[in-house]
């Protein structure tokens, strides 16, 4: 099992329940963190590790912060690449400034988080939104991606990221309907879902079947997300050895502390 697989088959479906369930309540988050990171005077750009279809990327583009998104899955890749054309269309002005120096510009980029495809201390910060680093199922991956974001973010510069809050405690359930809705083009999507826990090897795993319906015509597709059950307390151990040190523990996104009981699992940490 790699924690990659199912991330293609997510893609047509990954805007659509993310803007029913997460949305966009921790990107004012992101946006402020990227913001500050930003060097006066000097361009630069964040690294946002596991972009996806750019739900964290564009935001940050548009209030101004030039940013790299890089992922594994082809799928999502294409989503993004066809958000950014559209976005380009929808506003001629931007489209014709992007090369300028005053311009922020949004790249995406296929690739391996283990294996940074990046010059040393190219980054002011490195950010992995919403437990993108759980999905690094061995401990030798996720010591190779620390180690990677190590070397590619700036002496003194920050590494943000957010961790699934507390996916042992998620009570296991088997098949059961936890969206419904309709996209534009009038296809109705149903989410059935079950969750387990494995605890033998620490994983949480949500087994996906989404049902798509017009007409009289169905389409289902079935696939798997993994994610590691990492506590806070293990995730700093690990940064600390990889040569950071940590600068906050947040517990929701409006900078509150953190707790073992809090909604969000927010890690700042700076680059030693």
């Amino acid at each position: 099992m790699e924690g990659w697989e199912g991330w293609d088959d997510y893609a047509p479906f990954y805007d659509w329940e993310n803007a029913r369930t997460l949305g966009r309540r921790d990107v004012p988050f992101w946006q402020r963190l990227a913001q500050q990171a930003m060097t006066k005077g000097r361009r630069s750009h964040v690294l946002e590790l596991g972009c996806g279809t750019g739900r964290v990327t564009f935001p940050l583009w548009r209030a101004g912060v030039s940013i790299v998104g890089i992922d594994r899955s082809a799928a999502m890749l294409a989503r993004a690449v066809t958000r950014r054309k559209s976005a380009m269309r929808r506003s001629p002005a931007r489209a014709k400034t992007r090369r300028s120096a005053a311009a922020p510009a949004i790249e995406f980029i296929r690739g391996d988080i283990r294996h940074l495809p990046f010059p040393d201390g190219s980054f002011p910060m490195v950010i992995a939104p919403y437990g993108i680093l759980q999905s690094l199922l061995r401990e030798r991956d996720l010591a190779d991606t620390l180690a990677a974001v190590a070397r590619v973010v700036r002496p003194g510069g920050t590494f943000g990221l957010e961790l699934v809050a507390d996916l042992p405690s998620w009570q296991e359930y088997s098949r059961r309907v936890s969206l419904r809705g309709r996209r534009s083009n009038g296809v109705d999507v149903k989410l059935i879902e079950s969750v387990r826990q494995d605890t033998r090897r620490k994983l949480t795993l949500f087994d996906q079947e989404f049902v798509e319906r017009k007409g009289r015509h169905v389409r289902r597709r079935q696939f798997t997300l993994s994610f590691r059950t990492l506590t806070v307390r293990q995730m700093r151990r690990r940064l600390e050895k990889a040569g950071f040190e940590i600068s906050a523990l947040l517990g929701d996104y409006q900078g509150g502390p953190w707790d073992e009981r809090a909604d969000a699992w927010i890690i700042i940490a700076k680059k030693i």
